[in-house]
């Protein structure tokens, strides 16, 4: 029995060399980073997925850009501003080139004081008998003068009388002579009395004649929009006595167009 207990015994401690290729020890454990941060959540399968929307914010709200649309709004009108001024170009070269438009002329030809007087307030009241001369020069162009015209007669800025034209259209290649009545009154003062008896007594004495004249102007059969044609003149006269053969020593006209 004491042998078969010492011979157990001895089994027990003997030692018996390991098997390392079959069981390889576990490498020791240290400690690392997670793998999935800790504002990650897993889903049941184990997989990471995105962080949850209360964690991060918000991207800002996508503006809409305005600029490209105002851009391409602006770039159209200018194309269309260019388009039309140049169809309005080549529509104004091709009326010169038919028509040959030519500006008409005007002169006063006459001038006979009616009555001419001054009061004691130093009021001068005039009435003048005016001979104006318009003339047309054109083949292809007609002239509306339509109503609401003003003549003057002006000294020194005074304006003496006033009177209207008679309405009545211009024909082609015309002439027309008018005679218009101006009346009216304007007061002077004592100072500039003594200029124009001064000036009358050398036989010069300066005036001015100013006319605004609706007008429609008619090329072929078309009739166009309605302007103010102006008209001064520069006038020297030897005299303001009435009824008494008025000369005019020079006369000075200017023309344009007013829209």
């Amino acid at each position: 029995m004491a042998s078969k207990h010492g011979v157990g015994i001895a089994d027990h401690q003997r030692i018996h060399p390991a098997d390392i290729e079959a069981h390889p020890p576990h490498p020791p454990v240290t400690a690392t980073a997670p793998l999935v941060p800790r504002e990650t959540w897993r889903s049941d399968k184990g997989d990471p997925e995105y962080p949850r929307r209360g964690d991060l914010p918000l991207p800002p709200p996508k503006r809409r850009r305005r600029g490209g649309c105002c851009c391409r709004l602006l770039c159209c009108a200018i194309c269309a501003a260019l388009v039309l001024a140049v169809a309005l170009a080549v529509t104004a070269g091709v009326l010169y080139l038919v028509f040959d438009p030519k500006l008409p002329s005007y002169s006063v030809d006459r001038l006979r004081v009616a009555a001419f007087g001054v009061d004691a307030n130093l009021t001068a009241r005039a009435t003048f008998d005016v001979t104006v001369t318009a003339t047309n020069p054109n083949k292809g162009i007609g002239i509306y003068y339509e109503q609401g015209s003003r003549l003057s007669v002006l000294y020194a800025g005074y304006e003496l009388c006033e009177g209207s034209l008679p309405a009545f259209y211009q024909g082609h290649r015309n002439t027309t002579v008018l005679a218009v009545g101006l009346t009216g009154a304007a007061r002077l003062g004592s100072e500039l009395m003594r200029e124009l008896l001064r000036q009358e007594q050398g036989g010069a004495v300066p005036l001015d004649f100013a006319g605004d004249v609706p007008v429609r102007v008619k090329l072929g059969r078309f009739k166009l929009w309605k302007v103010t044609s102006r008209v001064r003149c520069a006038l020297v006269v030897d005299s303001l006595n009435a009824n008494v053969q008025i000369k005019i020593r020079s006369s000075s006209c200017k023309f344009s167009f007013k829209l």
